[in-house]
């Protein structure tokens, strides 16, 4: 037999006719279905193949009304946390037979609705969002909560109540054990950098964070708080204003790893010694805290923790599975520990 040169268009009806048999028979061959014989679907695969054959997923979920993907938007996959919640969800949702069609809002507001118009235009069997730090309408979900398409907001939440799945970190018991343990190792004059205030998980954080000083009778100052997007120039430029004047904190909280990163590099620029002049605590224990000089103590938030109860609560959705139910708009909350180490 002549080989056929491939071609794209090649169809179904193709493949049956250069075997003799029914598209039919070519088309549950191609599914595996048991009901074809071994050596039929062996046969029509190798044919498949030479003839160059593609299967249209697209077409198949029109008539499925399934398209086995699920859309994500993160803000950025290049953060610690959101590349780890990433490896472990798709890892998870593979394997349940899913594919994973990743977004990135780079904290765009504009660019998330964008996207999430998108993916329901490209008929996502569901969709996960962490929101951009400025997400405040949340309109631009509005057509997966009308058609019933499964909705799971992780990490950076809308408020309690929206009518969608909610799975979040306990960033208010994160901020309250960094205050704790900032007075427990003697600070009083304590300094705390945050993201901004219309983001779910920093709102939280200054809350728990808050909540802990009070209690210690320690009130925060107001030219000790800054709050903005946590970028290493910005961390630079707040621990300048922070350090140059003639009273200077001796605890910093900083409300990522990233900042807190940036503070024990300004802290060996600057001869303040770490931790007799100054302690640190991060948060989200990215790797890099462990490896630097000294290592950082910070707040771990177990990102496939995360990645573990998004995919349960997806795939129940999606597959009507038993288990314990997640109420939709009541906030399911995940844990958070201080880890310990050498700027505390």
């Amino acid at each position: 037999m002549t080989p056929r040169k491939p071609k794209s268009e090649n169809s179904i009806v193709d493949i049956a006719k250069a075997l003799g048999i029914s598209p039919a028979t070519v088309s549950r061959a191609l599914n595996n279905n048991l009901r074809i014989s071994e050596a039929t679907r062996k046969r029509v695969k190798e044919m498949a193949k030479e003839m160059g054959y593609r299967h249209n997923s697209m077409a198949s979920s029109l008539r499925n009304r399934r398209s086995n993907t699920i859309g994500l938007i993160v803000p950025r996959i290049s953060m610690y946390f959101h590349a780890f919640f990433i490896t472990s969800l798709q890892r998870q949702l593979q394997a349940a037979g899913y594919n994973l069609m990743i977004c990135q809002s780079n904290d765009s507001v504009k660019l998330e609705k964008e996207l999430a118009n998108s993916l329901y235009s490209a008929r996502v069997d569901a969709l996960v969002v962490s929101l951009t730090l400025y997400t405040e309408d949340f309109t631009h979900f509005e057509g997966f909560l009308k058609q019933g398409i499964p909705l799971v907001f992780y990490d950076r939440v809308p408020p309690e109540g929206t009518p969608a799945y909610i799975i979040k970190g306990d960033d208010y018991r994160g901020g309250l054990l960094a205050g704790n343990h900032l007075i427990a190792a003697g600070c009083r004059r304590i300094a705390y950098i945050s993201g901004p205030p219309s983001s779910s998980i920093y709102r939280e954080r200054t809350r728990g964070f808050q909540d802990a000083l009070a209690k210690q009778g320690t009130a925060l100052r107001e030219e000790w708080v800054h709050q903005h997007e946590l970028t290493t120039e910005n961390a630079w430029n707040s621990l300048r204003r922070l350090f140059d004047g003639e009273e200077v904190p001796d605890g910093l909280f900083a409300a990522n790893d990233t900042t807190a990163i940036a503070a024990v590099e300004f802290a060996r620029e600057r001869g303040i010694r770490i931790p007799e002049d100054l302690r640190i605590i991060g948060y989200s224990n990215d790797p890099r805290t462990s490896i630097i000089t000294p290592s950082i103590t910070s707040i771990e938030q177990y990102p496939n923790e995360m990645a573990d109860k998004v995919a349960e609560t997806l795939l129940g959705a999606l597959q009507h599975t038993t288990g314990v139910p997640i109420e939709i708009g009541t906030p399911v909350v995940c844990p958070v520990d201080l880890v310990r180490r050498m700027t505390t």
